[in-house]
C-alpha cells in the first residue's frame, strides 16, 4: 500500500514537470481581505462598498489578474461595531494571510483596525477621511474619502459662491455631528452666519420640530449634514423652500426614494454623477451597469478602486511583496473613479475641492451643475 500511494505522487509529480509553466488558472491566488459594515447602522454604505470590491474582483481576473494569478477577496462584516472589526483583521491577517485589507467602512473602525496593520506593514484601504491626530503617522492606511474638513468647505464654498450669506444647519447625532464639529468654525472664513444648527438623533425618524425652527430662522440656504432622510422630509413638511445643500452621504439613490416628495431642488457636493460621468468614471459606470442592471454612485466607485489600486501596486511589486513593500508601492497618485488620489500626501488620500463635482436633485434625478469649488 505505501509503495502503491509513493509511485502515485511520484507519476504526479513527474507529470507536472513534464507539463512545463502553471498556466494563469492553475497559479495560486491573490488573498486580499475586506471589513466591511454589511449590516448594522453603517450598512447602506457598506453593502454599496462592498458591490465595488466584488465588481473590481471580478473585472481583474476576466482580464487574466496579477501576472496571471487570480485574485481572491475574503470579505468579512464586521456589524457596523468596531470590536467585530478587530476580531475580523486579526482573522484575515493571521488565518488568511491576506495581503492588503480593503475597508473598514466606519471611522472608529478604522482607527482601531490601523494600529493592527501598519503594525504589520498590511496596507489598509479604509473608506473614510482622515480622523483623529494619532492617523496621521499610519503610513500604510489610506483613505478613500475626504477627511469632514474637506466636506465642509465644499458646502461652505457653494453657499458662498451663490449667494448665501445665512444659513440654517440641521444635522444628525453620528456623522452629521462630526462635519458640523469643523463646519461651525468656519462661518466667517466663508462669510456665513449659521441663522439656526439643529440636532436630531441619527436614529430618529421625525426631526420636524427641529426643521421648523431652522425655518424659522428664514435662511437663504439650509445645510444638511446626515447619513439619513429624515432631515430632507422634515423640512419640506413644515414649508421650507429655500435650496437644501448636502453632503454626499446622502448623494445615495436609496436615501433619494426614502426622501419621497422631499427630493427636489437638493443640491449635492458629491463625486460620482453616473447620469453624466466624467471621463475617469466612463469604464467604471459602464462596467457596473453591465454587472448589476443600475447606476452606481460614489461609495460603489470606492471599493472598485480600493481593489484596483491594489491590484495596480501589485503589478509593480509581484505576488510576494516583501514587508512593507506593498505600502510604498501604493504611496503615490493614483486616478480613480472617485476621484485622482494621492497617498503620498499628509492626509494619506490626497483629495482637494477639485475632487468634488455638484449635483442637483430635481424629483428624485441627479444632473451636473456647472459649479466647481475653488
Amino acid at each position: 500500500m505505501r509503495i502503491s500511494r509513493y509511485f502515485r505522487a511520484a507519476t504526479a509529480a513527474l507529470a507536472l514537470l513534464s507539463a512545463g509553466p502553471l498556466s494563469a488558472q492553475e497559479k495560486e491566488s491573490i488573498r486580499l481581505g475586506a471589513i466591511l459594515s454589511t449590516t448594522g447602522g453603517l450598512a447602506s454604505l457598506g453593502l454599496a462598498e462592498r458591490d465595488g470590491v466584488l465588481l473590481a474582483q471580478k473585472v481583474l481576473n476576466a482580464r487574466g489578474g496579477i501576472k496571471g494569478h487570480s485574485i481572491e477577496i475574503v470579505v468579512e462584516d464586521d456589524s457596523s461595531n468596531p470590536d467585530a472589526a478587530m476580531s475580523k483583521i486579526n482573522t484575515l491577517i493571521h488565518s488568511e494571510n491576506v495581503k492588503a485589507v480593503i475597508g473598514p467602512t466606519g471611522i472608529a473602525q478604522t482607527v482601531a483596525v490601523g494600529a493592527l496593520t501598519q503594525r504589520e506593514e498590511i496596507p489598509l484601504l479604509a473608506f473614510t477621511g482622515m480622523g483623529p491626530a494619532v492617523e496621521a503617522s499610519r503610513t500604510c492606511v489610506l483613505h478613500l474619502t475626504p477627511a469632514q474638513g474637506l466636506n465642509a468647505r465644499a458646502l461652505l464654498s457653494y453657499v458662498r459662491d451663490n449667494g448665501g450669506k445665512t444659513v440654517g444647519v440641521l444635522h444628525d447625532s453620528g456623522y452629521g455631528q462630526v462635519i458640523w464639529g469643523v463646519m461651525k468654525d468656519l462661518g466667517e472664513e466663508f462669510g456665513v452666519t449659521f441663522t439656526a444648527v439643529e440636532k436630531f438623533e441619527l436614529s430618529a425618524a421625525d426631526a420636524t420640530a427641529q426643521a421648523a425652527k431652522v425655518k424659522a430662522s428664514e435662511p437663504d440656504m439650509v445645510i444638511v449634514l446626515s447619513s439619513n432622510a429624515t432631515g430632507f422630509r422634515n423640512l419640506r413638511q413644515v414649508g421650507l423652500t429655500q435650496p437644501i445643500v448636502s453632503v454626499h452621504g446622502t448623494a445615495l439613490y436609496d436615501v433619494v426614494r426614502a426622501m419621497g416628495d422631499a427630493s427636489d431642488n437638493v443640491v449635492y457636493a458629491e463625486f460620482l454623477i453616473a447620469e453624466d460621468p466624467l471621463p475617469n468614471q466612463t469604464e467604471f459606470v459602464a462596467e457596473f451597469q453591465k454587472e448589476y442592471g443600475r447606476l452606481p454612485k460614489h461609495f460603489e466607485a470606492a471599493g472598485w478602486d480600493a481593489v484596483m489600486a491594489v491590484a495596480a501596486a501589485l503589478e509593480k511589486t509581484g505576488p510576494e511583496p516583501a514587508g512593507g513593500a506593498l505600502c510604498e508601492a501604493l504611496r503615490g497618485p493614483y486616478p480613480g473613479a472617485f476621484g485622482k488620489y494621492d497617498f503620498s500626501a499628509p492626509d494619506m488620500g490626497g483629495l482637494t475641492l477639485e475632487a468634488f463635482s455638484y449635483s442637483l436633485l430635481t424629483k428624485g434625478a441627479f444632473s451636473r451643475l456647472p459649479y466647481h469649488a475653488k
